[in-house]
Formats: C-alpha cells, structure tokens, sequence
C-alpha cells in the first residue's frame, strides 16, 4: 500500500512514511483558507472538523471522499471530507471528525487510526475547520446519510498529490473575481474548501521531501 508523492523528484510514501511525517509535526505554511477571507474574525467562527481519511488499501493508498447531496443550504453537490459543526458531547476536534464520520457516511471509528492534524482552514460560509487525518483500515463497510450524502468514492492519493493535477482557477464572487483550487477527477470536481486542505496536505507531507 503506497502513494507516490510528487515534489522535486517522486517520493514512495507508505502507512510507515505517513505515520512518520505525522510524528515529525513540522511546521509548513498552508492555505489559510478560502480566498479573501477575513482573518480578523477567526475566532468567532464556529468550529468544525472533517474527517481526512485515507485508506490503507492492498495495492496502494487512497482517499475517501463525499458527495453532498443536491438540495443542502450550504455547499450542496460540493465533493467533501466526512465532517461538520463540533458538538457540546464532542470531547476533542478528534472526537467530532470521527463522530460526523459515523453519522454521514457510518465509517466505524475502529477501523481509523488518528495520525494528526493540518492548520484550521477559515471557510465564506464561517466556519473555522479543522483537517483531522487518519488511516482507514480495511474491511469496512459504509452507510450514507441520504440526507447529507449522496455518494463516497475513493481517489488514487497519488493523483492527490501530483501537482499536477492543482489547478487554479478563477469564479466571481460578491462582484470581484476570487482565485481558488481545484483537483478534478475524472468526473468529479473537487474545489473550494476541499482542495485547499488537500494542498495543504500535499504541503504539509511535502516537507523534507528530497
């Protein structure tokens, strides 16, 4: 199981090579969030977590990603992480990601292995997230929200991180043009708050990269 990071030169990354970074901790600078948004109201944001979870698969890592469904009020037919608003019960930004993770998409919190977190990313829609990233052990079985979720589908992790495949583009927003990420595969289009904490992986596992 492994995924080929591409820095200056591929890199091999496995199960041991993730645990690793993660232990390693070092600072890098990531995306703070969507773009243009307004640092100075951080700390009124509501707190959320996502569920980052890339699975352990035989021949090679991969991430598991949602589809919303259509008629949600925020963020609807978006690709996302499993996640959302922490709880007054959650008793850590860890505990929700997991909790919000069995509640979507019914991911048993068993078959996770916490690795860590990315830095807080700031969303337009106010909410202050925060990437929690673990390693999905298979077997595991899933059920989905209907309300919430309309699909989950597993992504190559080695697609994730080919810069290649991080583009910027540009949409207009409250009469200005914004610039934002996106990550298409095949025939799903992950942007805006997805792709940036998926930049900010490919960032953060980049590091020390030969």
């Amino acid at each position: 199981m492994r995924a080929t990071l591409i820095h200056d030169r591929p890199v091999e990354l496995d199960a041991g090579g993730l645990r690793q970074r993660f232990a390693e901790g070092k600072p890098v600078e990531m995306l703070y969030g969507d773009q243009g948004i307004d640092a100075e109201r951080a700390a009124a944001r509501r707190r959320a977590s996502v569920l980052v979870p890339i699975v352990a698969r035989p021949d090679e890592l991969t991430m598991l990603l949602t589809r919303r469904t259509a008629h949600l009020k925020n963020h609807s037919g978006q690709i996302a992480f499993p996640g959302g608003g922490a709880e007054a019960g959650d008793a850590s930004t860890e505990a929700t990601a997991l909790r919000e993770a069995r509640e979507e998409i019914g991911l048993d919190p068993a078959r996770v292995e916490l690795l860590g977190r990315l830095s807080d990313y700031h969303t337009r829609t106010d909410y202050r997230v925060t990437p929690v990233v673990g390693l999905v052990a298979p077997p595991f079985e899933l059920s989905l929200d209907a309300h919430e979720v309309d699909a989950a589908f597993e992504v190559p992790l080695s697609f994730l991180l080919d810069p290649a495949n991080h583009l910027r583009h540009q949409r207009e927003f409250q009469g200005r043009m914004v610039p934002f990420y996106a990550i298409p595969y095949r025939d799903h289009y992950i942007w805006g708050a997805t792709a940036g904490m998926l930049i900010n992986l490919y960032r953060f596992l980049a590091q020390g990269a030969p």
